[in-house]
């Protein structure tokens, strides 16, 4: 193994090496020059900022020790993600392995085609010195899969050149593990958006990728979210920026970091030469773009300003906030509307993208039961641990969040007659709690100065808002909303078309039912989640969710029906009385002819 420059080695330094692709391992070597004498502590993350669910990062660490001096210096154990060095002088090593196997946004993964890796599943924290300046050596592996990787981050260089192995460096533990890490053989193009590069990354096979529309789109997007913070000087508040993504058979999510994101998506959600048409993205690159527009936008809103618990993150423990739909929910509205304003989509696919988040939060009953400030909170426990009764259960902050902020906007701009938006509040939370919080960590904001804010910005009492759609859980008036600015919003539901009202699955036997909804058919029949429906009024059910509908059919509301299910291994019978369709189909559109909504412009 190759040694690291004792020149230019920090106090604390890193090599990390992917050792063996077949075994997903990498090993890691951590120095410490000036350890605690009385005993060094070590600890890895229980979570990753920006996913709030404990993942028990530790659990894949294979085998670890430390020496001295070549001598072995003993390890103890203290919790599930902590060790303690025994008592000694001098410089201390750790050595060990990490298992990288999560094909995700979230932790690690290396295999023959690629290695990707977060800081906060690789990098033990050396307690008590996270502010003093951090590097990494990242090396190349010996295979021979590996001859032409190269390496992408947003990590500083320190020795290495961009896009090679070598030396990177942090000035803290908060940022060394806010730059995840991919190496393989990638496509890459870089672009500027007001002055800053942005570098593409794409890994996995991608035929054709039209990287100079993708370059285009993602450009038109940053400018426009750039000048929406920093109107005046069109100044991002970072020298680089990377959005590095894998490209899989089937896959969607995103993970914002402070000057990068990790992304998930198809591969045939990408635009190719081939088959790309002029105009409007299609639905799957249109959810791509989404997703870029949604993490770029977190550049400001979570990874900079932030709630106060996050200020700093503890992260060998959950931190609780009310707040995520402010953080979440307004991002997933803006990002959206960044697409609108950069002129990518237009109004009509925009009001699109709208009615489909408005039925899915009309389509659970869960949304009368949890505010978003409660959803916010117990996103640990509920929201990251989702399961079959989830829609009967809880809402989302994310997409309940992106409505309550388009309740604010529309509410703010009616009430001031234009002379004030949800605009003005980002504005002002960005210039008051985002724009100087690194580089040492800075304030995060309460839910009260929240709050206070909204008034304080729009010259009006938003309370009400507050207490009956935040941290109640009143559907919001959204028709009304809507009105002054000549939308008009509909539900076009089918009434008359006979349901189950659950969720239908796949299973070798039949129709699975993954979720049944409250107060629907299938429920008052008594039917369960996860029973699969194998006849219905002694017809078979062949397991494609189009029979069910297609069985269904011949039926009208309110007729009984008898339906046979497997519950585990026994068969049971149900009779049916069968419901109107309760999926609610929303559509918006432009009331008076002409008139531009005011948050598009």
């Amino acid at each position: 193994m190759k040694k690291p420059s004792q020149k230019k080695q920090s106090a604390i330094f890193y090599t990390i090496v992917p050792r063996d692709l077949a075994g997903h391992l990498f090993n890691v070597t951590l120095t410490v020059a000036n350890p605690d004498p009385d005993g060094q502590t070590f600890a890895l993350p229980a979570w990753i900022p920006g996913s709030y669910m404990i993942r028990e990062f530790a659990r894949n660490i294979v085998r670890i020790r430390a020496e001295r001096a070549g001598a072995a210096v003993a390890l103890t154990k203290l919790d599930k993600h902590t060790w303690r060095a025994a008592p000694g002088a001098g410089a201390l090593t750790l050595h060990y392995e990490v298992y990288a196997w999560d094909l995700s946004v979230r932790a690690a993964h290396l295999d023959q085609t690629h290695g990707f890796f977060n800081g906060t599943s690789v990098f033990l924290r050396v307690v008590g010195q996270e502010a003093t300046a951090h590097q990494v050596d990242i090396q190349r592996p010996a295979d021979a899969a590996a001859r032409t990787w190269r390496v992408a981050t947003s990590m500083k260089e320190a020795g290495a050149k961009r896009y090679g192995f070598g030396t990177y460096g942090a000035a803290n533990y908060d940022e060394l593990i806010d730059h995840p890490v991919e190496m393989g053989n990638f496509e890459l193009a870089t672009f500027e958006a007001h002055g800053i590069p942005h570098d593409i990354v794409i890994t996995g096979r991608v035929p054709n990728l039209d990287m100079a529309r993708l370059q285009a789109d993602l450009k038109a997007i940053c400018e426009t979210q750039i000048a929406f913070f920093e109107p005046l000087t069109k100044r991002a508040p970072l020298e680089r920026y990377v959005f590095m993504t894998m490209a899989v058979g089937d896959g969607y999510g995103g993970l914002e970091h402070r000057a990068s994101t990790a992304l998930i998506c198809a591969r045939a959600d990408l635009p190719t030469t081939a088959n790309q048409k002029p105009g409007e993205p299609g639905e799957g690159y249109l959810q791509f773009l989404g997703l870029c527009s949604h993490e770029y936008f977190h550049t400001w809103n979570v990874k900079r300003i932030k709630p106060a618990v996050f200020a700093p993150y503890d992260l060998q423990v959950e931190n609780y906030t009310p707040l995520l739909w402010l953080f979440e929910g307004f991002t997933s509205y803006y990002d959206d509307l960044m697409l609108v304003r950069a002129g990518i989509i237009g109004e009509t696919t925009y009001f699109k993208l709208q009615a489909k988040t408005v039925c899915g939060v009309l389509r659970g009953s869960g949304r009368l039961k949890q505010s978003v400030a409660e959803s916010s909170f117990d996103a640990w426990s509920k929201y990251y641990r989702q399961d079959e009764n989830s829609p009967n259960a809880i809402i989302s902050y994310y997409t309940k969040g992106s409505l309550i902020a388009l309740a604010f906007d529309l509410t703010i701009r009616a009430k001031t007659g234009g002379a004030k938006s949800l605009d003005d509040v980002m504005l002002a939370l960005w210039e008051r709690y985002g724009r100087d919080f690194y580089p040492s960590v800075g304030r995060g904001v309460t839910e009260h100065e929240v709050e206070a804010l909204f008034d304080e910005v729009s010259g009006l009492k938003l309370r009400n808002l507050f207490e009956r759609y935040v941290r109640g859980v009143e559907d919001l008036p959204l028709a009304k909303l809507y009105a002054p600015f000549g939308v008009k919003l509909a539900d076009e539901r089918k009434t008359g078309k006979a349901s189950l009202d659950a969720g239908i699955g796949r299973d070798p036997l039949g129709a699975k039912l993954t979720q049944v909804h409250e107060g629907g058919a299938a429920h008052l029949a008594g039917l369960s989640a996860l029973d699969v429906v194998i006849a219905i009024d002694g017809l078979r059910v062949n397991g494609n969710p189009s029979n069910v509908d297609a069985l269904l059919a011949r039926y009208r509301v309110g007729d009984r029906v008898p339906v046979h299910a497997f519950r585990r291994d026994e068969l049971m019978a149900f009779d049916v009385t069968l419901q109107g369709d309760r999926v609610p189909v929303i559509t918006l559109s432009q009331a008076v002819a002409g008139r531009k909504p005011a948050a598009l412009k």
